[in-house]
């Protein structure tokens, strides 16, 4: 299958399995929502979180999407990179953050609330990037 035809179905969903390495091999996995944006799939997440952890010792990870009604699902093998922290309402990371936010789940009725609990959360955005995928789509 082609990553571009993975995206395509990827997009069209919101929520699937992250599958990061843990330190000793094993592998650990995380229920997320995702948002694509172009080429990438992002991930709001805390920085203190296992996965977040996992990726910032080694960025090879599985994105996991499935359809069981469908018959349908996607493993995405893909290289993951951490954004900066969200440090105030206003810097990038933030900025990064509302984007995302924006593709799952659409606008927020109080932007500024919204950029202070990224801050409050110390969040940032997982990105990742596709390799190769396996799967099939019905």
């Amino acid at each position: 299958m082609e990553i571009a035809q993975a995206l395509k179905y990827a997009a069209g969903r919101r929520n699937g399995t992250l599958i990061t390495l843990r330190r000793d091999g094993r592998a650990q996995s995380s229920d997320i929502s995702y948002a694509v944006m172009g080429d990438t799939i992002k991930v709001s997440v805390t920085h203190d979180r296992a996965k977040t952890r996992n990726i910032a010792r080694d960025g090879r990870v599985i994105l996991h999407i499935s359809d069981p009604g469908a018959y349908s699902y996607l493993s995405i093998n893909a290289v993951a990179e951490l954004s900066a922290v969200a440090a105030a309402p206003d810097d990038s990371a933030a900025d990064e953050l509302v984007e995302v936010y924006k593709v799952i789940a659409g606008e927020h009725d109080d932007w500024d609330e919204y950029r202070g609990a990224m801050v409050a959360d110390e969040r940032c955005v997982i990105r990742l990037t596709p390799q190769s995928v396996t799967g099939m789509i019905n």
